[in-house]
Order: structure tokens, then sequence, then C-alpha cells
């Protein structure tokens, strides 16, 4: 395994190969990798998804991959550091949460509808004109442009559910994960009493329909949520436990780490030494 870091905040470069040139490589940083040309296949985290022209795929750190190129490909890597979309002053949307959220559970291309693969390819070929063309302002236009891809990138993950919730799902469905997602830091209103009255549904039928809709409880759900989320302010961020004790609306620091460890066996403290990758 190879493990690569960068020196700066944000990184871009343009490659063209006909093979890889690294197998099981790692990163420290986020790596947006857009495909202009070619074809081939990912390995990611022990799975394989294939590739090809106008795919954007999204590498988070620690993950384990190599590309399989079939014909000759061009690559554009957006490289770019935790701290930098941390630091970042987002209007209206919290990139870093989408982004670490979903890091053990993305594959393959992320886009999801066809305007934002104008949009990205658009975003792209300035890029590219403005790497081939030495000017005023220059890095001042390509921090825009990386900005600009962000932010597609996490509107698309945005909107990615479970995947037992398909497009064909109730639209009820996906209001109730969305509500679910945008309180996860208010225990009070995940109770089930609050929810079904939030929808209008007895308690008792929206814990069958979650289930039969999802392939599991609504409780198990937003635990998973809310582990998930918690794992990666330990692993990505300096936050002391005391601060996700009180983001998360838990009574304490000893709260807290019952739930965890409930769950995976392991205290706070042990996952954030060891790094450790927690599999739900």
């Amino acid at each position: 395994m190879v493990r690569e870091n960068i020196d700066r905040l944000v990184e871009v470069k343009y490659f063209r190969t006909e093979v890889c040139p690294v197998k099981d490589l790692q990163f420290s940083f986020f790596q947006m990798v857009y495909v202009i040309s070619g074809s081939g296949f990912l390995n990611i985290n022990n799975n394989k998804v294939d590739y090809r022209a106008g795919c954007l795929i999204l590498l988070t750190p620690n993950d384990l991959h190599d590309f399989e190129i079939l014909t000759t490909t061009e690559f554009l890597f957006i490289k770019f550091s935790e701290r930098y979309i941390r630091d970042s002053n987002w209007k209206s949307i919290n990139c870093i949460e989408c982004l670490l959220y979903h890091s053990s559970h993305l594959s393959g291309c992320i886009l999801n509808n066809q305007s934002d693969q104008f949009l990205v390819k658009s975003a792209v070929d300035s890029l590219l004109h403005v790497m081939n063309h030495n000017d005023a302002y220059n890095e001042d236009l390509t921090l825009h442009y990386v900005n600009a891809l962000i932010v597609i990138a996490a509107r698309n993950i945005s909107k990615m559910r479970p995947a037992e919730a398909t497009v064909n799902s109730d639209k009820r469905l996906l209001a109730i994960i969305d509500y679910i997602q945008a309180n996860i830091y208010d225990p009070q209103k995940l109770k089930a009493s609050v929810i079904s009255a939030e929808f209008g549904l007895s308690e008792t039928y929206l814990g069958s329909y979650f289930k039969k809709q999802c392939g599991e409880s609504i409780q198990h759900f937003i635990s998973n949520y809310r582990i998930r989320l918690i794992e990666h302010r330990l692993r990505f961020s300096d936050r002391r436990i005391n601060e996700i004790v009180n983001e998360f609306g838990f009574a304490d620091e000893s709260h807290l780490n019952k739930f965890f460890k409930k769950r995976h066996n392991i205290s706070l403290t042990e996952f954030r030494k060891t790094g450790a990758v927690c599999t739900i």
C-alpha cells in the first residue's frame, strides 16, 4: 500500500495514461477524479465499479483504491484537504458533512442528473483552460471552479438514499429521511412520537412502514446515522469529546461513550487513537 499526502490545501492535475502507475493507493485527503475520456474500472475498498467519460468520482481519506485502465484515459485529479472544506465559508450547504458522512458508502460516479453533468464538464473545461493559459488571477479562478465542483458533488451526495429507498419509493419515505437527517442533532425531534405526529401517522404504522420500505427499523436507521457522523468527528476533526456530546444532544460524555461502545465494543478515545474503521 502506498499512502500519499499533499502539501497544499488544493491541487489540480491533468493525467493521461494507459496503465495505473500505482496499486493499492491511499490518501490522507479528498480527491475528485473526473474522467475526460477513456474507460476502465475503479477498485475501491474491495468493490469494483466501471468508469467512462463524464464520470465524477469522489475518493475520501483512507479509501484504498486503484484504476484498471481498459482504454487510454484522461483524468483530471482535484485534491483538497479536509481543512480546506471546513475553513471555507459555504453559504447554505454543509459540504464537509455531506462528503464525510458518505465516505464509506460511495463508489463510482456520484452525478445523479444530466444538468449537473453539464455543469461539471463546464467547470472541468474551465479548469483545463486556466491550467493551459498563464494569466493574472489564475489561482483565484482555479479555487472558484474547484469550489463549484465541491458544491455540485455535495449536492448530489446529499440526495443519496439508503439502497432500499429507490427513486420509486413513496415520497413520504424520502420526506421522513430528510426530516431525520435535518434533525439528527436534536434527539427530542427524533422520538417516534414526534416523527409520527409530524407526518400524521401512528407510531405503530410509522415503525412498520419504515421497516418495510427501508429494510431496517427507524430507530436502527437513526442510530446508524448518528454513529457514522460521530465516527467522522473522531477520525477527521479535532473536536473534543465534550463538544461532540453537546453537538449530538447527549446528556454527558458517559452517555455518549455508552452509546458508542454498545455498538462497537470500543471507547471513543480508543477509536480516535487507533483510527479504527467500524462497519455497521
